[in-house]
């Protein structure tokens, strides 16, 4: 009998391989399984394929984004909804967020099924996304503007919960994967990197692509016959991307943390561990330091928009060269990483790679405020305004990097302080960051569009002065305040190399115990 048991134990560890459709995903992304011995390693390295397939959700992420830039334009200048009612729609969505994502951070944490704690719910958020997508830019003929602000909310929080579905334990998996402290970091790193590149090519087939400019619409994001192909392409591009990610990365089970002695949850268990988690110095640094330059990246992301159509009256094929801009940051970020994590504390790059981003971002703003910008007719126009935004993509994707690594640190901190992990938990800042972008960033343009008067279904050339200037203010001053605010945040952050390497020190020791 202990002979069957030995041998039992060293059989690989396998996942549903009964299931025929389970040997089909195995020979389809190249699965493999694996030994008791090989799932105990927590200080693995990750192979590049697993990598990229974990990357691969990142497109969906890409299409939300590039969607959520045209939103409020779309239903204030196309549709005639007042900004302060769209303001009104994503301060719902925020409140709703605020809730839901830490509460499936919890649930991902502790649920069990033959596929796992994350993947269940990474699947689950592929339909309602894809649907809410589509519907949340072809609504229904012969609605008022409160039917619209209805619409506009809805849609806008299944959307949200959508990515709270699949957000969350994604990241979750990300940070459960290994323990080792460079290979994290690189986990992460590939997340980023293939967002901000499949952000930059959407948004920019998007700006070329889907919204031409033409004879009747100088700028094509505002022809309303346009935005069916966004809907219909995005919903198809969302429903792949998280398919491809989710069954591309089942093979990672085993290597998770197994947590099948876990407590069921409750609300008063959901709780403590969220105050235990409020009460971690670190936590709050990252946490907040996150939120506040998320809403300033939604804040710009709303009206620059505004500004670049009707301040500087780009159409929309000029617009395509913002995301040409951005695209080398992508490369040269990773090595300039490397060298940097070598050298300095997480703390101090993102407090240097965030203040020079917000800074260079904000810059053709705030000349053309003072009048030293060149005329919009001037050969060196788009030089002016791109030149500043490449020199900041070169080092913004630092700051996400960054963010990332240090939420999977945290993560091990909690467990050291509370005994438990909560992988779940702690990476919901992420997610609600993320749709802080659009949520939080949402609310404070649309009422700013409200408070500055801006005009519905504007002519480009012919807005007051008040309104011009107002776009201004918001895209130089306010953006470039808020988006500083996170440097001063994260200065409470101490969790360093040294305190990380003592921390898995005793975890280790506790966990052979």
């Amino acid at each position: 009998m202990d002979d069957e048991s030995e041998a039992g134990k060293n059989q690989p560890k396998k996942i549903n391989k009964g299931f025929f459709w389970t040997r089909l995903l195995d020979s389809i992304f190249g699965n493999r399984h694996v030994s008791l011995e090989e799932a105990s390693d927590r200080r693995r390295k990750i192979s590049v394929r697993t990598k990229l397939l974990f990357a691969s959700g990142s497109l969906q992420e890409a299409v939300v984004t590039a969607g959520g830039l045209t939103t409020i334009l779309f239903y204030n200048q196309i549709l005639g909804v007042a900004p302060s009612l769209c303001g009104t729609a994503f301060l719902i969505v925020s409140i709703f967020d605020a809730v839901s994502d830490p509460l499936i951070g919890s649930l991902s944490d502790r649920f069990r099924s033959q596929w796992g704690r994350r993947h269940p719910f990474m699947l689950a958020s592929a339909l309602p996304m894809a649907i809410a997508f589509y519907f949340l830019y072809q609504p229904a003929e012969g609605l008022g503007d409160i039917g619209l602000f209805i619409w506009l909310t809805g849609f806008l929080v299944l959307l949200r919960l959508g990515q709270t579905f699949y957000l969350i334990p994604h990241d979750a998996l990300g940070a459960e994967l290994t323990d080792d402290y460079a290979e994290r970091t690189s986990i992460f790193g590939y997340n980023s990197v293939a967002q901000m590149i499949l952000s930059m090519v959407t948004t920019g087939l998007m700006y070329y692509a889907l919204f031409p400019s033409s004879p009747e619409f100088e700028n094509g994001l505002l022809n309303e016959a346009r935005y069916f192909l966004l809907a219909a392409i995005g919903s198809v591009t969302i429903l792949f991307s998280i398919i491809v990610c989710t069954l591309g990365t089942i093979d990672q089970i085993p290597f998770l943390h197994d947590m099948s002695d876990r407590d069921e949850l409750t609300f008063r268990k959901h709780m403590g561990e969220l105050a235990i988690l409020l009460r971690n110095r670190n936590y709050l640094a990252v946490c907040l330091s996150m939120l506040t330059i998320y809403v300033g990246l939604g804040i710009i992301g709303v009206v620059a928009h505004y500004a670049m159509i009707y301040v500087f009256e780009m159409t929309s094929e000029e617009m395509f060269w913002g995301a040409v801009a951005k695209l080398p940051g992508v490369f040269f970020a990773i090595p300039l990483l490397a060298f940097l994590s070598a050298r300095f504390e997480k703390q101090t790059i993102f407090v240097v790679a965030t203040a020079y981003t917000g800074v260079m971002v904000s810059l053709p703003h705030f000349l053309k405020m003072f009048d030293l910008f060149p005329l919009n007719d001037s050969p060196f126009f788009l030089f002016a305004f791109y030149g500043p935004l490449f020199l900041a993509y070169l080092i913004f994707p630092v700051t996400l990097i960054i963010i990332d690594s240090q939420l999977v640190d945290i993560s091990d901190e909690h467990e050291l302080k509370s005994g438990s992990r909560s992988e779940g938990t702690v990476f919901s800042i992420r997610s609600f960051a993320n749709k802080a972008t659009h949520g939080l960033g949402g609310l404070i343009a649309g009422f700013g569009l409200e408070y500055i008067n801006f005009p519905e279904e504007a002519d480009i050339g012919a807005l007051p002065p008040e309104a011009l200037d107002g776009l201004l203010i918001m895209n130089g001053p306010v953006y470039l305040g808020i988006y500083l605010l996170g440097t001063v945040i994260m200065s409470f952050y101490s969790l360093d190399r040294q305190r990380h390497v003592e921390i898995m020190s005793e975890l280790e020791a506790r966990r052979s115990g």
